[in-house]
């Protein structure tokens, strides 16, 4: 055990039980004394110097374990984990007078003004012996999903998509299990699989969505989950098209006990048709959520699924949170149902169509070859994420950095062209240029 480990632990930890050697481990963690990946010190050691038993020790790092904190890597050591959850995470800010081009939200001035459908709402009071999900926000959903062929006959009412695919996850898996997922993926998922200590396994990407013989060989591995964003991939832009829809349909007829679960977060203004290949197993699960379509602050989504999955996940919700407000879901109701609303919502999904296609053009006209196909985002391969991001903020550009999506996949850095104008595009598409090429770090496509 290094000293400055040891003394690093040993001003947090104030008793020898298992609640208070991991309550001390945490605070140092979340302090920054431990920093991402540092190495804990072995049991027997770190037992020895607190004076208390190894098993001691063991239990308190498995509540650590549990809760996402540390990872046991084998003869690596126990180590602080790579993604530490935080129990509210601050938003990082670009400076003044930085463009921002790395915050993923939808533009604001293509979300529909709320005023009218608050104005229009006459709710009545609602008790607790009444159905979790409003009639008419049912029977809307059931339609929307129908039309794209995704069965409706059992539904869920949820706050957003990660919410969700929370609930979906934590009704079959226990800390531990396998869980294949895109490499690159959003950001959130990989949040939550290491917060409900589940094994990310990554599979390879391309502009079609999740590479066939990727996923075969993640499904020979046996993985006990398969999470996918079927369209407007975060952060790639990836959609599924249907022949590759088959191929993954194809390849998971060898498993047709997983889980798969479909993250359709863009919904109507993915700028892309929807193709699932969730529905097709025996345990199943689509999430679409109304926050890029209607507003991220309407925190809803609904879940289609398999009728035992949809089952446990409103028992578990009418054990704890008991329903999604029926405010909110008769305000999405209004909404939907909102003369135009349908024609808007292509028109939005044609501005994010028209807008990612400027940032591809700007960056072809560099040499600078992407394919996106759907979405809000652009994921650009670079050599060095951290050089790229530097040299472009020192240009007044911010962007994400591409080490909170990816696993395996090359570095890379994410920009958002929900707002994006031809003329962002051609000035951002020339300082991205100047920087890699006086860095040489643009990765070879």
């Amino acid at each position: 055990m290094s000293v400055s480990v040891r003394n690093n632990l040993a001003q947090y930890i104030r008793g020898g039980g298992a609640v208070e050697i991991s309550d001390g481990i945490e605070s140092a963690i979340r302090a920054g004394d431990l920093s991402k990946d540092s190495r804990l010190p072995a049991i027997r050691a770190l037992a020895s110097a607190l004076g208390v038993s190894p098993a001691t020790v063991s239990a308190a790092y498995r509540r650590l374990q549990s809760r996402g904190l540390l990872v046991a890597r084998g003869r690596l050591g126990t180590r602080v984990s790579p993604r530490v959850p935080r129990v509210a995470k601050s938003i990082l800010r670009p400076p003044p007078g930085t463009r921002d081009l790395g915050n993923g939200s939808p533009d604001p001035l293509l979300l529909p003004d709320l005023r009218a459908a608050l104005g229009s709402l006459r709710p009545k009071p609602r008790l607790y012996n009444e159905a979790l999900m409003h009639p008419e926000f049912r029977k809307l959903a059931s339609r929307d999903f129908e039309a794209d062929e995704i069965p409706a006959q059992s539904l869920a009412v949820v706050s957003g998509a990660l919410d969700g695919i929370e609930r979906v996850l934590a009704t079959y898996l226990r800390p531990g299990d396998r869980v294949a997922v895109e490499d690159p993926a959003f950001s959130g998922v990989l949040d939550l699989l290491n917060a409900l200590n589940l094994i990310p396994v990554p599979v390879e990407v391309d502009a079609s969505g999740l590479k066939p013989d990727a996923l075969a060989e993640a499904v020979r591995t046996k993985v006990d989950a398969l999470i996918l964003t079927p369209r407007a991939q975060n952060p790639t832009g990836a959609t599924l098209d249907v022949d590759r829809m088959h191929e993954l349909r194809q390849v998971l007829r060898k498993a047709p006990e997983l889980l798969v679960l479909e993250d359709d977060h863009a919904g109507p203004v993915a700028g892309s048709p929807a193709y699932s290949i969730a529905c097709a197993q025996r345990r199943w699960a689509v999430v679409r959520s109304v926050s890029k379509a209607l507003g991220p602050d309407l925190r809803l989504a609904v879940l289609a699924g398999d009728a035992a999955t949809l089952s446990r996940i409103e028992d578990r919700q009418f054990l704890g949170m008991r329903w999604v407000s029926h405010l909110l879901q008769e305000l999405v109701v209004s909404l939907w149902k909102e003369k135009g609303m349908k024609r808007h919502l292509r028109q939005v999904a044609a501005t994010y169509r028209e807008r990612r296609g400027f940032l591809l053009e700007a960056l072809a006209s560099h040499e600078i070859e992407v394919d996106a196909r759907s979405g809000l985002n652009v994921w650009i391969e670079v050599e060095d994420e951290t050089s790229v991001m530097s040299g472009l903020l020192c240009r007044k550009w911010a962007v994400a950095p591409g080490s909170r999506f990816r696993i395996a996949s090359a570095p890379a850095i994410r920009v958002t062209t929900a707002a994006m104008t031809a003329k962002i595009a051609a000035e951002f598409a020339s300082d991205l240029s100047e920087t890699v090429q006086s860095r040489q770090l643009i990765h070879a496509v």
